[in-house]
């Protein structure tokens, strides 16, 4: 084991992109509300605001969740996992996590091959 495995030290392990994977979820309720992906600016402007940021693989570009349409996602705790290459931000959503407007990204399930929303 290293110290980036059991240590005190934050020492993410960005992908070959220069990503972390970040799970979100509603600290009140547990519920899973997205899933996105953060560079090391996105990370430190997380970490200093306590809003979420992410990076926008579609995009190519740095975002702040809610920029637009006010749904800002408040960081209440920030983990990461034992070899720091995934984040789960525990937040506070001020509204709909989904661009979509639901309530979290993950709205469907797969029942019998097909996508039945679920809310």
């Amino acid at each position: 084991m290293t110290d980036r495995e059991t240590g005190n030290t934050i020492d993410p392990k960005f992908d070959a992109n220069g990503l972390l994977t970040a799970v979100v979820t509603d600290a009140g309720t547990g519920e899973v509300l997205m899933l996105a992906h953060m560079n090391d600016v996105a990370l430190a402007r997380t970490l200093d605001s306590g809003e979420a940021h992410f990076w926008s693989r579609s995009r190519q570009k740095l975002w702040k969740k809610g920029e637009s349409s006010g749904n800002v996602l408040r960081v209440v705790e920030a983990r990461i996992d034992c070899d720091q290459d995934a984040l789960w931000l525990r937040c506070e959503p001020a509204g709909p996590a989904c661009h979509t407007g639901a309530r979290s990204c993950f709205y469907r399930r797969i029942e019998n091959g097909e996508l039945v929303r679920v809310r």
